[in-house]
């Protein structure tokens, strides 16, 4: 008897199922990019377009004759109302010594007056030395931008004792996440949850399901949430500070690290687990002595790529009021310092540059 279906028959018609298939999803690839290159705006030629803007913004704009008069007509108010504001203060001296209730309008009179004759007596240099200090003061700051960066030796001080800051919230937040990652990431592992909860009757394998389900979720829902929604909430609970930085990223790591940790203890060599097991080891001896240190270099590699992240992290942190060199910045950005917050953002890029290269040496320790 002669088969309708033969090994022949049948690959032909796998094989083209598949190419339509593929085909399928390939179209609707395209079709997916398609749509979602026109829902965002993406246009290139727009951005070439706004170059000059985007120039102006980094650099700072051409002054005007226009700007460049107005300056100097505010400038010159500078030495006048510097000299009113010191005689109010002498005056308001003066009647308090003699037990007077101060007049407001008699005030500014009789200050006016003094002034006039103050400005009289002070010296043509001096008065146009404060002049043109204010002036190229104003003019700086209608300029903006965000070169050259802001480089004064106090400025610079504060700046990275904020740094400083930032980094030992990232410290921190790692440290935790790490602390909780490494033991909960055993749970949620199949292959060490036979191991930790042993035995194939249907109690034993609903305890190991719902632990695995359980844990999953709950890393899904730590990481589902982004450091600075969470830093919010914590600013709004416990307050201004660094210490809800630390929390925040805690907890956003500790759900990566905890889904890394996870799927790289599933990869590991079951024969040196059974070999372990085979020696009469107990569960914890296992996980100790067999599956961590199958997976330690895995762990450290991802833990300091994780602490380089959360250095960035923790700078943004600080726009919510968590602490750090971000918080500066936020304050900077909102008074229109912008050299100021390039100042910031120069030392940020160095210390993590430097953070990477010390992380990848000691990297190199344990891979």
């Amino acid at each position: 008897m002669r088969s309708g279906i033969t090994l022949d028959n049948v690959t032909p018609h796998l094989a083209m199922r598949r190419k339509v298939a593929l085909g399928g999803l390939t179209l609707l690839t395209v079709i997916i990019l398609m749509i979602t290159y026109v829902w965002v705006g993406i246009d290139p030629f727009k951005l070439y377009d706004k170059r000059q803007n985007a120039m102006s913004y980094l650099f700072g704009r051409q002054m005007t004759e226009d700007d460049k008069a107005a300056a100097m007509a505010q400038a010159r108010r500078l030495p006048k109302i510097i000299l009113l504001e010191e005689t109010l203060q002498a005056i308001k001296q003066e009647y308090a010594q003699q037990g007077k209730a101060p007049d407001a309008a008699q005030m500014h009179r009789e200050a006016s007056e003094r002034v006039a004759g103050k400005l009289a007596t002070q010296s043509p240099e001096a008065l146009e030395r404060i002049v043109q200090e204010e002036y190229a003061r104003i003019i700086d700051e209608k300029k903006g931008g965000f070169f050259p960066p802001e480089r004064h030796p106090n400025h610079l001080r504060k700046y990275f004792m904020a740094l400083l800051e930032t980094v030992a919230i990232a410290i921190w937040g790692s440290l935790f996440a790490v602390l909780a990652a490494v033991p909960v990431s055993v749970l949620a592992a199949t292959n060490t949850l036979e191991i930790v909860c042993q035995g194939d009757s249907r109690m034993h394998r609903a305890i190991r399901w719902f632990s695995y389900f359980v844990i999953r979720r709950f890393l899904d829902f730590c990481r589902g949430f982004n450091e600075f929604v969470m830093a919010l909430i914590f600013v709004a609970v416990i307050g201004l500070g660094p210490f809800a930085g630390v929390l925040a990223l805690a907890i956003h790591t500790f759900g990566v690290l905890g889904k890394v940790f996870s799927e790289a203890i599933e990869t590991i060599d079951p024969g040196q687990v059974e070999a372990v097991m085979a020696s009469g080891a107990g569960a914890v001896q296992v996980v100790v002595f067999s599956v961590l240190p199958q997976v330690m270099p895995l762990m450290v590699s991802y833990s300091l790529l994780r602490f380089e992240s959360n250095v960035r992290s923790a700078t943004i942190l600080g726009f919510c009021g968590a602490g750090g060199i971000g918080f500066l910045m936020f304050d900077k950005l909102n008074g229109y310092l912008y050299r100021e917050v390039a100042t910031m953002m120069i030392m940020v890029i160095i210390s993590v540059s430097i953070i990477d290269y010390l992380c990848g040496k000691l990297r190199n320790q344990f891979i």
